[in-house]
């Protein structure tokens, strides 16, 4: 499968940012090969800074594309660079039917898909439980999913900041998850056995974004970036 190619706007920002984060943070990308190279993913990282979605964007060469707030899109240059940078938007607290066919469109069509499980940026930097939602993108999407841990951007621009604050971030990318077996019991099952799968997909993915060291393994002996 062909991927979707980054347009002129993505790569002015994907490079910028790149930039940004060796300068400013001093960035580690760990472990980023593991991302597959072509095909719909989804890309499931803990959220703790408005710095996580160019964080695990601006370090893969492909296209990522990432939920952003209906209420950022208002904003009239804003609101056109997130649509330019292929955004889609998302009202965390109701939900939207609208975005969820979107989001399932964009990876029918081989993209990948970033998505924060806790669905909101943490108070204090620690994980929180994962929502409902991202098991039902999975079962839907049928879609690997990679989960991604970030550390070090809560401290350099948390919530309350006012000002990035310059550290040391690290981002690293987990072994693909597939959940075969329980898409094919979703298909059949019941309506209350269906929510149940969903919630225990997500608990799994959140499981496992929390046992990732922000350490090399072994098959990535040196930090990609």
């Amino acid at each position: 499968m062909t991927r979707p190619k980054m347009g002129f706007w993505y790569r002015a920002g994907w490079s910028f940012f790149r930039v940004a984060f060796a300068a400013f943070f001093r960035w580690r990308v760990l472990n980023a090969g593991r991302v597959p190279d072509a095909g719909p993913v989804i890309l499931a990282a803990n959220h703790a800074s408005y710095l996580d979605p160019p964080l695990v964007g601006s370090a893969l060469p492909r296209m990522v594309v990432m939920l952003a707030r209906r209420s950022l899109f208002r904003f009239p240059g804003f609101g056109r660079l997130l649509k330019l940078w292929h955004a889609v938007p998302v009202d965390p607290e109701s939900g939207s039917a609208a975005a969820l066919k979107t989001i399932l469109s964009r990876l029918a069509a081989g993209n990948v898909v970033l998505i924060f499980p806790e669905g909101a940026r943490s108070f204090d930097g620690r994980l929180q439980p994962a929502r409902a939602g991202l098991g039902l993108v999975i079962l839907k999407s049928a879609a690997p999913v990679v989960p991604v841990r970030i550390w070090g951007s809560h401290e350099a621009y948390g919530r309350g900041s006012l000002f990035p604050r310059p550290g040391r971030i690290t981002v690293k990318y987990g072994r693909p998850l597939v959940f075969g077996e329980l898409g094919e019991e979703a298909g059949r099952c019941s309506r209350p056995r269906w929510k149940e799968i969903c919630r225990e997909v997500a608990d799994r993915v959140m499981a496992e974004i929390a046992v990732i060291e922000p350490v090399p393994d072994e098959e990535s002996p040196r930090p990609d970036r």
